[in-house]
């Protein structure tokens, strides 16, 4: 279970702002979560035609930075 990997499908509008993203704590607008996501992780993201990319993260670190965003936000 420690090694299992989470897919997290991002949806961008034409202006290249964030419209839906997967996984996303309920604190934090897509936009946000999106930003948190490129900011605080080194890797796993793939950008894919049509408005869309895709982030491949271990779910420890998901998680783990779930946890830190939301705390962010509501303090």
């Amino acid at each position: 279970m420690e090694n299992d990997r989470v897919m997290i499908h991002v949806k961008f509008a034409p202006d290249g702002s964030v419209v839906d993203i997967g996984e996303r704590p309920e604190a934090l607008s897509p936009q946000q979560w999106f930003d948190a996501l490129c900011k605080h992780t080194a890797g796993g993201y793939q950008p894919l035609a049509g408005g869309r990319a895709l982030y491949q993260l271990p779910r420890t670190e998901i998680d783990s930075l779930k946890s830190t965003a939301g705390q962010q936000v509501s303090t």
